[in-house]
């Protein structure tokens, strides 16, 4: 799918109400249903940022306050320096690239269901001590109400 394209509104329909009545584990802000919330967290000036073991750590407690289910983790640390990872959740994902030389991380907390990706960021702020934090927040899957599925339908399958 280009990034011009339209989702296929069968498919938003299907995952907004499933037939089978289980959670679809869409989240709803403002009177609005959304497939999650995604956080963007860059640290500046920021400490332990090559050290993977307590970035490990730290990804543990933001799971843990969060309501979040591990599923898998992997860190990689670079030589000389840094350390890139993600922490793949049932809820989705948190990933991580460190710049120690710099002092900058950026994490990407993606969430969707019962959870609250927004206490990540006291946890890092709390850990990794940066001098400056910016905290970017996008709701992601904005769910389109029956009318608007059917004309994005018939603008999909015109554009194909």
């Amino acid at each position: 799918m280009s990034h011009d394209e339209k989702p296929d509104a069968a498919i938003i329909s299907a995952a907004i109400n499933p037939s089978d009545g289980e959670n679809d584990y869409f989240i709803t802000r403002g009177g609005q249903r959304y497939a999650g919330v995604h956080l963007l967290i860059d640290l500046y000036g920021a400490a332990h940022l090559n050290d993977t073991a307590y970035i490990e750590a730290t990804l543990m407690d933001c799971i843990n306050a969060s309501g979040a289910t591990l599923l898998n983790m992997h860190l990689h640390p670079f030589d000389p320096t840094g350390v890139s990872g993600v922490a793949v959740l049932a809820e989705s994902h948190i990933s991580v690239h460190t710049w120690p030389e710099q002092g900058f991380a950026a994490f990407d907390v993606f969430m969707c269901g019962n959870t609250k990706p927004e206490v990540c960021a006291d946890i890092m702020k709390a850990a990794f001590k940066p001098a400056h934090m910016k905290i970017t927040e996008q709701l992601r899957g904005k769910v389109i109400d029956t009318a608007d599925n059917n004309a994005a339908s018939k603008a999909t399958n015109h554009d194909k």
